[in-house]
């Protein structure tokens, strides 16, 4: 069981999915504007928020800005809207939106995007127990050169037996695996192994979108704004994968 927060401000909306959520055995905090959103966000970490967009006091990307410069975007948010374009949609991703649901919403879209919200949640609530795996330093040369800035991207050790990694490898047709580093920012670290994740199913599935968005678990229009967002080009890849 999960605890849900529904945000919006159409009670027809709140009670359904109050509803359809509460017969999948969760509980279900109800908010009918962002003031009401936020005393519900600071009374406890939901395990995932339905959030609608356009909202009378203040606005479902606006509340979303507000928790993540406050530090408070610690759980997966799904942004619902019937009105919304592909812009407001786009914006609610890069702020940190996980997934967006137009209105009217399909049951099996909603309870599939749920899912998949409430997995990255488990998920990440596991990660502070996962040690990064330690990177070996390496000897300089005799002859070396002026420092360089540090690599986005880490060489992870030959041995796989030392220890867990906190971000898996990438392979990408060699054994090599990197971790990402923890000098980036949350958002540029996110988006760099984002845009190794896409790369990597894009090259693997030779470009083929509908095959990536069923190994990514992704509708194929949110896929496209993502990779728009991440700047990957999937005809680049499809004919480096061919």
């Amino acid at each position: 069981m999960a605890n849900i927060l529904v945000v919006d401000d159409e009670m027809g909306i709140r009670e359904l999915l109050s509803e359809i959520l509460g017969d999948e055995g969760h509980a279900i905090t109800l908010a009918e504007n962002a003031q009401q959103a936020r005393e519900a966000r600071a009374s406890g970490t939901p395990d995932l928020v339905l959030l609608d967009i356009w909202m009378p006091d203040t606005d479902g990307v606006t509340l979303l800005k507000e928790w993540q410069r406050d530090g408070m975007l610690t759980m997966p948010v799904i942004m619902m809207s019937g009105h919304a374009t592909i812009d407001t949609a786009v914006e609610a991703t890069r702020i940190g939106a996980l997934n967006f649901l137009e209105k009217p919403i399909a049951l099996q879209k909603l309870l599939k995007a749920v899912q998949q919200g409430l997995t990255r949640a488990q998920e990440v609530a596991r990660a502070p127990m996962m040690a990064p795996r330690p990177i070996a330093p390496i000897a300089p040369a005799a002859t070396a050169e002026p420092a360089a800035a540090a690599p986005m991207f880490a060489a992870a050790p030959a041995n796989p037996g030392s220890g867990p990694r906190l971000v898996h490898a990438i392979s990408h047709g060699e054994s090599t695996g990197y971790t990402l580093s923890f000098d980036l920012p949350l958002r540029e670290a996110r988006d760099a192994f984002e845009r190794m994740y896409f790369e990597h199913h894009l090259g693997r599935e030779g470009g083929s979108m509908t095959r990536v968005a069923e190994k990514t678990g992704l509708e194929r229009t949110h896929l496209y704004r993502k990779l728009k967002q991440l700047g990957v080009e999937p005809g680049k890849l499809a004919k480096k994968g061919g």
